[in-house]
């Protein structure tokens, strides 16, 4: 097996172990164009999961602080419930597009 082809589907597979690192190391140390492109592909759609953290820490420090007392934190569970979501999207995703570039003859 290629050895690019591997390091491209590394960086879709990092969702298990390690995340934003070695998307970024393989964009660090590949040459190859085509590797570069799905690990830049892997990075952001690692950044993405972060989307809804400001969320859900802004509706926790209302929370804490009382702007909302005896109030259903709704804005708290509304971003809890995005980042499961897009954390099941993504996880999906980057697994399909990791086995996609490991069958495919060249990485497009």
């Amino acid at each position: 097996m290629d050895s690019n082809k591997i390091l491209a589907a590394l960086s879709y597979f990092s969702i298990f172990f390690a995340g934003i690192i070695v998307p970024i190391v393989v964009l660090c140390v590949s040459g190859d164009k085509e590797v570069k492109h799905h690990a830049k592909k892997a990075l952001i759609s690692h950044l993405l999961l972060l989307i809804p953290v400001p969320i859900i820490i802004f509706a926790a420090f209302a929370d804490i602080i009382g702007i909302h007392q005896g109030e259903v934190p709704i804005m708290l569970f509304v971003g809890i419930i995005i980042s499961i979501i897009l954390s099941i999207v993504i996880f999906i995703w980057n697994i399909v597009k990791g086995i996609q570039v490991l069958s495919k003859e060249t990485i497009i």
